[in-house]
């Protein structure tokens, strides 16, 4: 289950990719989905909303838990994915293309690079 080479990651199992200069998409990895096992919900904010790096932004719930997601970057929450509200399964089936789940407009786009690389996140991933 390598993470893609192209993305990076947080310790908190999500994946970041550059949209624009200054807008980043989010979901959670394949390691995460497959942790949670089924995901049957999934509460996202509002756009507009201010996130701020390390604090919860939402919840995926599954068939087995409860998960709170982790806003990976400083920012404004400036598209939301209505996709995975109405077939939150998508998180499971396609967890780094149809199931993103928000896009960010960041205050610091260098901020990205300091998340982990995709070697980085394999390494935390394999345990």
């Amino acid at each position: 289950m390598a993470a893609p080479e192209e993305l990076r990651y947080t310790e908190e199992h999500e994946w970041v990719a550059t949209r624009a200069a200054d807008v980043v998409r989010v979901g959670i990895t394949e390691y995460a989905q497959d942790q949670l096992g089924d995901v049957v919900f999934v509460d996202l904010p509002e756009t507009g909303k201010a996130v701020t790096a390390g604090e919860p932004f939402g919840e995926v719930e599954s068939t087995k838990s409860v998960s709170e997601l982790f806003a990976p970057l400083d920012g404004e929450i400036v598209a939301v994915n209505d996709a995975v509200d109405g077939a939150p399964e998508l998180i499971n089936s396609d967890p780094y293309g149809e199931g993103w789940l928000v896009e960010i407009r960041v205050a610091d786009a260098e901020a990205v690079s300091g998340l982990l690389d995709a070697d980085a996140y394999n390494r935390l991933t394999a345990g």
